[in-house]
């Protein structure tokens, strides 16, 4: 997947478990990976089926897990060794010990009891752990780092589940969507349409609610719902890439920092690019009284700016962040692969004006380089004239 792609939810109906996997499956995502994930848990008494179906009309994928007896309760541990067993990426089993992780947060805050006591009941049965396993390893499959949903839509009313009646959406759902800043819309419809396990999973994955102003769809994905409701019962996902080329908003925030260390500010850079930060680096000033000192630049677009401000102020002896909105122009883009008599190698290529400018990707080349034990710029001078030829 390229770098600019982002996954969105379209969670106008809901989400849940199996929503989330089929819209998944149906998007590309391997299903021979995820059936060997969840085959490798070593767990009896399961099987997975995946079909079309119709759905208010629209052809969707229908993902299931059909029991063949009953299954007990679990709590957090039980489960976390169950995923620990699993053949998956880390990637894959640190996001799914994650999902749960969340889901017993709220049922501690609901119930009243520590987390190490919770014991799942919706959320523990087979179908469950399936369901969240099989979602992590599709997201992974994919490539996905950046998932936008602006907008989770829930029904209104009551749910009778294994606590009684409940009010919709359930104690669960609604501590997930308070702890974790979820935007939820309620409709004049009956039904639960958000899942805890469904709201786990987006708290879990969401990296951004707001929309790019202009993109492509690269391509769609419809997940089936089991429920009848009102609404249409299906959640769709789309890989969506931003449109370049044009001017956009970037912000810059500022801060002097005069008595960390070397070390800490180094860490401090690490955390922000992993957080989204666009561009980071450090300059060096003199501040009063002749103080050396360094001011932190940070890039960023809007939505990661609480989060970035946040871990400048964790990480590092600043009691200020000065904050700039700024305009900037940004070429088009596109990463493709590059063959050279020694191997292949990852460059991003750029437009402007009706040429293009080649630029290798560090990483690939460095790599090929050490692996080759040829200099670097010897790669990087091939993968360029390779570029224009």
């Amino acid at each position: 997947m390229d770098s600019r792609d982002k996954l969105y939810l379209e969670c106008y109906s809901g989400i849940s478990g199996d929503m989330t996997v089929a819209a998944l499956l149906d998007l590309g995502a391997d299903e021979q990976v995820m059936r060997e994930a969840l085959d490798s848990l070593s767990l009896p008494g399961f099987r997975v089926e995946i079909r079309r179906v119709r759905k208010s009309g629209i052809d969707a994928c229908d993902f299931n897990v059909i029991l063949d007896r009953e299954h007990e309760n679990r709590g957090l541990e039980e489960i976390k060794r169950i995923i620990g067993r699993g053949r998956m990426t880390e990637g894959a089993r640190n996001l799914a010990v994650r999902i749960f992780e969340i889901l017993a947060e709220a049922e501690s805050r609901a119930h009243n009891v520590p987390v190490d006591q919770v014991h799942f009941h919706e959320a523990g049965a087979m179908d469950s752990i399936a369901d969240i396993v099989a979602a992590a390893v599709c997201i992974d499959n994919l490539g996905i780092r950046e998932v936008v949903i602006p907008l989770l839509c829930e029904g209104m009313g009551t749910i009778r589940c294994r606590h009684g009646i409940l009010p919709v959406p359930v104690p669960a759902v609604a501590n997930i969507v308070k702890l974790y800043g979820l935007p939820v819309r309620i409709v004049e419809a009956e039904g639960e349409f958000v899942t805890p396990t469904g709201a786990a999973i987006a708290a879990a994955v969401k990296t951004s609610e707001t929309l790019p102003k202009d993109f492509f769809i690269e391509k769609v994905g419809i997940g089936a719902g089991k429920r009848n409701y009102e609404s249409s019962g299906i959640l769709r996902a789309m890989i969506i890439r931003e449109k370049t080329g044009e001017r956009d908003t970037i912000f810059k925030l500022e801060a002097n920092i005069d008595d960390s260390t070397g070390e800490t500010l180094g860490y401090a850079m690490g955390q922000l690019f992993e957080a989204g930060a666009k561009d980071v680096h450090y300059m060096p000033v003199f501040m009063k009284k002749n103080r050396p000192a360094w001011q932190l630049n940070v890039i960023c677009s809007r939505e990661d700016i609480q989060k970035l401000e946040h871990i400048i102020f964790r990480e590092t002896t600043t009691i200020g962040i000065r904050r700039v909105e700024m305009e900037r122009t940004v070429l088009g883009r596109e990463q493709k692969t590059v063959s050279t008599p020694l191997g292949e190698v990852q460059v991003k290529v750029c437009q402007a004006g009706g040429f293009k400018k080649f630029y290798p990707e560090y990483d690939s080349a460095a790599k090929l380089a050490k692996d080759k034990d040829v200099p670097f710029s010897y790669v990087y001078q091939m993968v360029q004239k390779q570029c224009e030829t």
